[in-house]
């Protein structure tokens, strides 16, 4: 995929189309609106399964990189999963996720690595 660069930022086509967008848009409002009748353990799990929605949504439209991400720790993180269990253990699971997404950032952007 060619893209350009204007101030630090991708200009190229968007990798959601406008339909992708409504999707994952309904799933956050709706996804809120139920949180607020569950119990909060519930939360991490649906900002989960909108990040593998969203993964899914752009897989086939991103950098190499970037697929990288989504099909490596993106893929790896549990989509039913609440942290009642193992709380640890999913913590740590999540936590791997995020210091994988802020070092692809960090790669793409010209940024310092996180440390470990």
């Amino acid at each position: 995929m060619s893209e350009m660069r204007q101030h630090g930022r991708m200009t190229s086509a968007w990798v959601l189309d406008e339909d992708d967008a409504m999707e994952l848009l309904a799933y956050l409002i709706t996804a809120a609106r139920t949180q607020l009748d569950e119990a909060a353990e519930y939360g991490p799990m649906r900002l989960l399964t909108a990040a593998h929605r969203l993964a899914g949504m752009i897989d086939a439209r991103a950098s190499a990189e970037t697929r990288a991400l989504l099909e490596g720790a993106v893929a790896r993180l549990p989509l039913l999963a609440v942290p009642r269990d193992d709380r640890d253990g999913y913590t740590a699971q999540v936590d791997g996720a995020c210091r994988a997404v802020a070092d692809h950032l960090a790669a793409r952007y010209g940024a310092e690595p996180t440390p470990a």
